[in-house]
């Protein structure tokens, strides 16, 4: 590259320090300028978060890249990286498998990376990430020289440098660490519906009200709950949660506000309800349209005092607490139809945010498919797990309506049968559609049941229990086994599909 040539790629960039850019804009014109300077068929950056590197920007790697996150422990070429003061290229023949090999765009047969350097990137003098570089040619880069990537380098540390100062042009917002020090629980997605619900999270998150979450099934309603907290004043408070449908009536009030000694049978301590062990901090309350609607007026009570008494006692005992909710019942039709307290309702819904389905994301399903495949690659111990085109494909077409939980379910079950199915342990393993094996979500449930009736002749009571058996089974698998919601969709009470369930031996 001549002089004029190199003066011609990186001047553009120079300018773009002084510059506003759209998100994302940024860190794709430094890769792409890179590209341009130092030919290869993927460039990644990459920020070190802890543990962790998180893709930050990709060009010519497959978009699911984006979603995933790389334990530098499992990926020693990014641990050498990382340890290395400049630029390192790997010989051809290195023995250290590649964290892209299967992962770059277009390729069908060819998978492995042979040609690989990269650089880490230092800001204020401290580590911050890496520029990696990849190329399927084994003789790619021995005519680049090391001090061309050292040079581009620094200025990608100065255009870093630039974005961490300008909040909203950071690609990846970290919402949430847990207090372990494990993976941080981050919420993925670039589309336009997530978004709004992470401005709205940033929002809502720096004042002290009531927030009511509401979505469908498996969205992702208790990770928004997390990062709410995380974005409060009390995010380094107890964030204290309580899945109100995986409780009997008979226990909720004590898992809430607590007991005395001798309250109740088996009640052989004093113990302490969520409400007193987040005091100071946030109480979320999962499922919060299961309550009866006396639990309702005693949680209202003290959402409006802020004072509570234990079960068995007389004593008052004021809490500090922030309440953040959750459904994915519709809260205004409970209260139209007599079945939920318009006090309790309002109470709950000072600020409701909405988490938009699956469906409504578009390409968020492969970064969240990214994610989900590093997670089973790396407990499978593989060297990559990796889509193909037609099941990238699969994945943007289906419905999903079980959302990102049913998405998570899906890799994982997915990745263990196309292993199963492998005679060797593959180096890369490729999930085709065929494997993925998605439901047709279209089939009427009840051609699907007749057809499991039709054998059963002759008794009319087992014909009855052989199709309500198939009826459940169905709707429980649409769930996730989420007993509260098939309750709802078949019209019975949670209590009652319990009760036929253990009957129809499904329980």
């Amino acid at each position: 590259m001549t002089a004029q040539s190199l003066l011609t790629t990186l001047l553009p960039l120079v300018a773009d320090l002084s510059r506003e850019l759209p998100e994302g804009e940024r860190y794709r014109r430094l890769l792409q300028a890179m590209r341009a300077l130092l030919p290869c068929d993927a460039a990644a950056l990459l920020r070190l978060d802890g543990e962790w590197l998180v893709p930050l920007a990709v060009d010519g790697l497959s978009a699911d890249t984006l979603g995933r996150r790389f334990k530098v422990s499992e990926h020693p070429r990014f641990a050498v990286l990382l340890s290395s003061p400049g630029p390192t290229r790997f010989d051809s023949d290195s023995e250290l498998p590649d964290p892209y090999d299967g992962l770059v765009d277009g390729l069908h047969g060819h998978l492995e990376v042979h040609d690989c350097m990269g650089c880490p990137l230092f800001v204020d003098d401290q580590p911050w990430g890496l520029l990696t570089l990849d190329a399927l040619d084994t003789e790619r880069f021995e005519r680049v020289e090391l001090d061309a990537l050292q040079a581009f380098a620094s200025l990608a540390a100065a255009t870093v440098n630039v974005a961490e100062r300008i909040e909203h042009l950071v690609l990846r917002a970290e919402i949430y660490r847990e207090a372990s020090g494990q993976q941080h629980k981050e919420m993925i997605g670039q589309s336009k519906p997530h978004k709004r619900l992470v401005e709205e999270i940033k929002l809502v998150g720096g004042s002290d009200l009531t927030v009511l979450i509401t979505g469908e099934t498996g969205v992702g309603k208790e990770l928004v709950a997390q990062a709410i907290h995380a974005a409060s004043t009390r995010a380094d408070k107890p964030l204290i949660s309580l899945n109100c449908a995986a409780l009997p009536e008979t226990l909720v009030e004590s898992e809430l506000f607590g007991h005395v000694r001798g309250a109740f049978t088996g009640a052989l301590n004093e113990r302490r309800g969520k409400f007193e062990l987040a005091n100071g901090g946030t109480l979320f309350l999962d499922e919060v349209g299961e309550l009866s609607l006396t639990v309702q007026a005693k949680l209202l009570r003290v959402l409006q005092s802020g004072q509570l008494q234990r079960l068995g006692s007389d004593k008052e005992h004021q809490v500090d607490v922030r309440l953040i909710a959750a459904t994915n019942r519709d809260l205004a039709d409970e209260v139209r139809n007599g079945r939920y307290r318009a006090d309790f309702y309002h109470r709950l819904s000072v600020y409701p945010l909405q988490v938009p389905a699956l469906r409504e994301r578009g390409r968020d399903v492969l970064l969240l498919a990214g994610f989900f495949l590093e997670q089973n690659r790396s407990r499978m111990g593989l060297g990559s797990l990796r889509l193909t085109s037609d099941a990238q494909a699969a994945l943007l077409a289906y419905n999903w309506p079980g959302n990102v939980r049913e998405l998570e379910h899906l890799i994982g079950r997915s990745a263990l049968k196309a292993l199963g199915n492998c005679r060797e342990r593959p180096k890369i393993l490729s999930l085709n559609a065929q494997d993925l094996d998605l439901p047709d979500v279209s089939a009427p449930l009840v051609e699907e049941s007749s057809e499991a009736v039709a054998p059963v002749t002759g008794d009319l009571r087992q014909a009855t229990e052989h199709f309500q058996r198939q009826i459940i089974s169905a709707c429980l698998e649409r769930h996730q086994h989420n007993w509260a919601s098939a309750a709802r969709e078949l019209g019975l009470d949670r209590a009652n599909l319990g009760r036929m369930a253990k009957r129809l031996g499904l329980k």
